[in-house]
């Protein structure tokens, strides 16, 4: 027990430090180079903190086991936007730029429709087949790469460098990155499996661990770095963190899953498919133009949203 205390405490410190770390690098990046901190969020910050993911998901996929790589990705996106967003609106409002309001949030609303409607057209329209086939893979693939040049060509960013970490070299600045992301994974994996350990050795039930514990496990790089840049006031790397996290781990992570091998939704639970649309259609009130933040109350009410949801897993374990 003393020695997975000690590791757990290790592994949380990792990611503090990590995160700290990261949210300085890609801000020096992004204005070194001249691209906002949202798209910097939305690509390096936002892929790298979903490499936990990735790699549960397509271990998923060649093993077989298809309900382990997309749930992994629908719990860890629910988590993503209800939980984690949700805390960082309420430690620090966040600004809803043009951008946002006209391309990155209806982009996510956008593919988490699309991927509930490939996934589940037989459930709900009453044709074809539940899951993802390997075309449906390719597809999500190439919509992922266009995305990713369509952001970088519209996310010039003409303000200054004004930031202590915009005039360090540029390759220091890469190398906080590289050392952040290393930092937040290592340290995510060492919280999350001692975690478990010391709940087991608690008595506390595996189901309970799987939908707290292991459920935010994949996530906790994007709730470090996010909590991170509220704590700088960088609200729209954040964002861009929890987007582009949201983004990838359905068109890339779910694309190259598939497409390896096709994917079953046999078992996966319609409840849980509509809380993550919930959770893409929570976003829309911010894309009015009159809705140029958020704010406290989202925070709170994508909180409330969550916990909502937790319970309910709980009270049907």
């Amino acid at each position: 027990m003393l020695v997975s205390v000690v590791l757990f405490l290790a592994g949380l410190a990792l990611v503090v430090v990590g995160a700290d770390v990261l949210v300085d690098g890609a801000s020096g990046v992004a204005r070194r180079v001249g691209l906002s901190e949202f798209v910097i969020g939305l690509t390096i910050v936002g892929m790298g903190t979903s490499a936990p993911e990735m790699v549960v998901s397509l271990l998923g996929a060649i093993e077989g086991k298809g309900d382990v790589a997309v749930g992994n990705v629908v719990g860890s996106n629910i988590f993503n936007t209800l939980l984690i967003l949700g805390l960082t609106a309420v430690l620090l409002p966040i600004g809803i730029t043009s951008g946002n309001r006209k391309r990155d949030i209806p982009m996510n609303l956008v593919v988490t429709a699309l991927f509930i409607f490939l996934g589940l057209e037989a459930t709900i329209f009453g044709f074809g087949t539940d899951g993802l086939s390997r075309i449906d893979g390719f597809i999500l693939i190439g919509l992922f790469l266009a995305y990713m040049v369509y952001s970088f060509i519209e996310g010039k960013d003409d303000k200054p460098a004004e930031e202590e970490s915009a005039k360090k070299p540029l390759w220091l600045n890469i190398l906080m990155i590289l050392g952040g992301l290393a930092a937040l994974t290592f340290g995510g994996d060492l919280f999350v499996n001692n975690a478990t350990k010391i709940a087991s050795e608690l008595g506390v039930s595996e189901k309970f661990i799987a939908i707290t514990i292991l459920a935010g496990g994949t996530s906790l790089p994007e709730l470090a770095t996010c909590v991170a840049a509220a704590a700088k006031k960088k609200g729209q790397l954040a964002l861009g963190n929890i987007l582009g996290s949201n983004i990838f781990n359905i068109l890339l992570i779910l694309g190259l899953s598939s497409a390896i091998r096709p994917l079953s939704f046999e078992n996966i639970n319609l409840v849980d498919m509509g809380m993550l649309l919930l959770s893409a259609l929570a976003l829309i009130p911010c894309v009015f133009p009159k809705k140029n933040r958020l704010g406290l109350a989202d925070g709170i009410i994508f909180l409330l949203i969550w916990v909502g949801y937790m319970a309910y897993l709980i009270i049907n374990l």
